[in-house]
This record gives C-alpha cells, structure tokens and sequence, in this order.
C-alpha cells in the first residue's frame, strides 16, 4: 500500500476537464442528468475554493512548458444552449471561475439540435402510441407521465443517432410534424454569443456547424462542417477561435485519425474529446480527455474527482 501511495505522489501532473451541456433554472423530469442552477453554484464556488481553475489553453501551455502542477481544472460547456448565457456565465464569472463554450453554429437565432427536437417533441405529445416507427427491436413505451416520455424519448435517440445525417434529419422532421410547434428560444442568439465572448469567464470554441458525427461523413463534408462553424462563429463575436470540440466526441466511433487533422488543418490550436482521462505534457493537445460530473452529492464528487487525478479511476 504504502509503495502503491508512493507512486502516486511521484505520477506526472495531470490537469482535469469537465464537460456540461446545460445548466437548468429548475430540475426537469425530462432531463434528470443536468445539473440545476443552484447545485452548479455550489460546486463551481467549492471548485474555485480547491482548484486552480484555467482555461484550456493555458493547460495546454504548461504542460508542454513542464509547468503543470497542482490540481489544475478547466470547465467545458458543448452546443449553445441560451441557459449558458443566463444561468451559467453569471455564476462562472461571480466566481470568477473561466470556461469554454463549444458552440454549433447552425443553431443559433432559433434553432434546435435533433435531438432536443426528439424530446421536446416527445414532451409535447398526447398521451398515447408514438406517431412514427423508431425500427428499435425494443418495443416503444406508450407515452403517459414524465418517466415514459423520457423513456421513450432516450430511445429513439439511440436508435437514430448514428443514422446518416438526411434519414436522421428526416425521421427527426416526421416526429415533429405529428406534434405542437416547438420552442425557438432553447439555444443562444447571436447577440448572446457577442456578450458571452466579451466575458473574461468565457472562451468561445467550434463544435462544427451542424453538430454530424464526423464519421458519417466523408472527408469534404467534414472539413465543411468544421470550417464553417468556425468562420460563423468568428464573424458573429469578432475573436479568433482557438478550440474544437468533437461532436459527440468518442475517438474511433465519433472521429477517426482524418477528422484529427482536419481540426489542425482548419486553424485550430487544440481539440477535445469526450474520452475519459486527464490531460498531461505526454497527451495529444488535439486530443484532450473530458469527462462529466458524475454524483449530485458534492462531497462524493469531490472524492470521485480526486480519485481520478490519482488514476484510482
């Protein structure tokens, strides 16, 4: 044990990312996993308390200067969702804790990712059999309270999340139709991005335009989606775009090796993951590990992330 504890004090310095999607007003029974406004208060204030919180680049610096030490940590978000700019940027900046917001593009002034589409048509619907076919062998719960629309709606995400980008689309568009309209104000306005990019809490990153599984796509669509998403974005806040994140993120199924230097090709200085891991001077910068919160007990995660910047994890 004691030789086991020795080791683990003499490990490389490794800095931890953490990955968010949204931060809630109010807990939803339709998104059980994301965090509510007053949890992530708490958790960003105890962060910043045992924390040297930092943005990516900075990470990326000192550990390729030998200068990584300490508990280090950098705070991610992934799409454009308008709760960043309300509820999450005041607490990151009341704390003054920075982070990185990794924005699709094409979804900005009104948009709606497809499956944000998926469960807010599925929360709209009337109770009952789901109006279109979802080709899973599982059979479909009918739809009723909160937990059978969550159901349902997780399960037709996985079973069309790796479809081709026009079938999904086009599946996505039928389940819409059969319902009530739905709400244009869940991710950011372009006049949101320009005041969240002037926060010094808040970088802006690419996520691409449209938010594809890069490997559904062949080389040209791919640089496309990459390229563009990072020009509107740069139009839009007037800032040079340092960082990308991998839609979806998992290497070998999301992105390959090709869409690794297409991000370089592209201009960008560093790319995310959704990998588990930590981040080292021995790391891809292209590359770099993510993981997401995993308790809402803030006492466990704090154990659970310091599990993990030992490698018990």
């Amino acid at each position: 044990m004691i030789g086991r504890l020795c080791a683990l004090t003499m490990r490389a310095p490794r800095h931890q990312t953490l990955m968010f999607h949204r931060v809630l007003k109010q807990a939803d029974p339709m998104l059980p996993t994301e965090p509510v406004a007053g949890w992530f208060d708490a958790l960003i204030g105890q962060l910043s308390r045992h924390y040297d919180c930092i943005p990516l680049g900075e990470a990326v610096r000192r550990a390729e200067a030998g200068e990584l030490s300490g508990r280090t940590l950098s705070i991610t978000f992934d799409d454009g969702y308008a709760d960043n700019f309300h509820i999450a940027l005041p607490i990151l900046e009341r704390h003054r804790v920075p982070a990185t917001f990794f924005v699709a593009s094409g979804f900005l002034d009104g948009g709606m990712m497809w499956n944000d589409r998926i469960i807010e048509s599925v929360r709209r619907l009337d109770d009952g059999q789901l109006p279109v076919a979802v080709d899973d062998d599982r059979p479909v719960p009918q739809l009723g309270d909160a937990a059978s629309r969550r159901q349902v709606a997780e399960q037709v995400i996985v079973a069309w999340k790796h479809l081709p980008p026009t079938e999904r689309q086009r599946r996505v568009d039928e389940l819409v139709e059969a319902g009530p309209p739905l709400p244009g104000t869940l991710m950011m306005t372009s006049d949101q991005l320009r005041e969240m990019a002037a926060s010094s809490c808040a970088e802006i990153g690419g996520h691409t335009r449209t938010h594809p599984i890069l490997t559904s796509l062949d080389d040209t669509r791919a640089l496309a989606e990459i390229v563009d998403g990072k020009r509107d974005l740069e139009a839009i806040i007037g800032q040079q775009l340092s960082w990308f994140a991998y839609p979806n993120g998992k290497p070998g199924k999301d992105y390959a090796a090709q869409h690794v230097e297409l991000v370089r090709e592209a201009g960008f200085d560093g790319a995310v993951s959704t990998e588990w891991g930590t981040y080292d001077s021995r790391s891809d910068a292209y590359q770099v590990p993510r993981f997401t919160p995993w308790s809402r007990n803030l006492d466990r995660f704090s154990l659970d992330l310091a599990r993990c910047h030992y490698g018990l994890i």
